[in-house]
């Protein structure tokens, strides 16, 4: 099993986390006091931790979604959500990742007045600034940005538009997020098809909460790149008494095609998807190579790092310093940064930072 001390200082890449789904406890409370918002129910920052994970801990995906009203709340403004941003990758770095994509829908914080190109300049200004005080600390990360329309809303296109505009200056994707019963990937066809036209990246939320059917649309009529949680691409592979896998025509595209899926394990515990951490379908599809990769989705709401996702991973389904190396090189490949961007992380960070850590491993063995 691996330790934590190792698990920490192994580079590694998340694909799927959300910026307000991330706050530090500390922040939240000092963002509240200067914003004269009540509705906290503490000031205290563990208890305020603990307080968010309780809520978000209900198996349901719509009550999941419930604390996110706090944190949206408090990034009304510029400063706050600079503050935010900049925190976000200072965090991800000191957990050891190397290149992230955090995602937001910047149609969130405009109820004070910011608008869309305001609030996307304001991340990307924290994103900035937390990469330079990274790499000050010797800890260099590269952080992106994923601009999320709420698939509960019409501004989907609008969104995209935005998305596109922002494409050279930190931005590198589209995705759409939100409760996904009633609001499939195709009502959102338009803003879509203008990703594709831009020749543009996009992922989708699917297979979450809702079965096949989401899965499908957000491949074939969508064209998504990548996969959101995807959770339920289980429900098309049947097992023999013996183990043995039959997968069904959409699930041996999904792998056939080496179609990422951004997997958020307790996320999806705390959601209601799987039942146990041991049930959760990464630990048969990395069995059968689909192009798996791990993530946190949301760091305060579920009280995870990614790195804690690896300990879980190690302590559930046994995973050892190789698999870890090979989820990190599947987030990396699947990337949205450019080629050249993504195979100097791997060719020059990622693979010398696990024989590194191989050969630590040996040497303490040898003793």
């Amino acid at each position: 099993m691996l330790d934590d001390r190792t698990i920490r200082r192994a580079p590694k890449v998340l694909l799927h986390d959300h910026l307000d789904g991330g706050l530090r406890p500390e922040t939240v409370i000092d963002l509240a006091r200067e914003a004269g918002y009540t509705a906290l129910p503490t000031q205290d920052p563990a208890e305020l931790q603990a307080w968010f994970t309780r809520g978000a801990d209900r198996k349901s995906l719509e009550l999941y979604l419930e604390g996110f009203a706090h944190t949206v709340a408090l990034m009304q403004t510029r400063d706050a959500i600079e503050r935010v941003s900049a925190e976000c990758v200072e965090d991800l770095a000191a957990d050891g990742l190397v290149y992230a994509e955090v995602r937001y829908a910047p149609e969130l914080s405009t109820a004070a007045g910011l608008s869309l190109d305001e609030v996307v300049e304001a991340v990307l200004a924290g994103f900035e600034r937390g990469m330079v005080t990274a790499a000050a600390a010797g800890r260099p990360i590269l952080v992106r940005f994923l601009c999320t329309a709420m698939r509960q809303y019409a501004r989907s296109v609008e969104i995209a538009e935005l998305a596109v505009r922002w494409r050279d200056r930190g931005c590198v994707g589209f995705d759409i997020a939100g409760p996904e019963k009633g609001f499939p990937p195709t009502r959102h066809l338009d803003a879509f098809h203008l990703v594709q036209r831009e020749n543009f990246h996009s992922t989708i939320h699917a297979g979450e909460s809702f079965g096949l059917p989401s899965i499908w649309e957000a491949l074939q009529w969508c064209g998504a790149a990548r996969l959101g949680h995807a959770v339920r691409i289980v429900d098309d592979i049947t097992l023999d008494d013996d183990g043995r896998a039959h997968l069904g025509r959409l699930a041996a595209y999904v792998r056939d095609r080496r179609i990422p899926l951004e997997m958020c394990p307790t996320s999806n515990l705390h959601t209601g998807a799987v039942a146990t951490l041991a049930e959760h379908p990464i630990g048969l599809l990395r069995r059968l190579r689909f192009r798996v990769t791990l993530n946190t989705d949301n760091r305060l709401m579920s009280g995870v790092s990614l790195s804690s996702e690896f300990a879980a991973m190690s302590r559930v389904f046994g995973v050892g310093l190789d698999e870890m190396e090979w989820l990190t090189l599947n987030a990396m490949k699947s990337a949205f940064e450019p080629f050249d961007g993504r195979l100097r992380l791997i060719t020059a960070v990622i693979k010398p930072g696990y024989a590194a850590l191989r050969a630590e491993a040996a040497a303490a063995a040898a003793f």
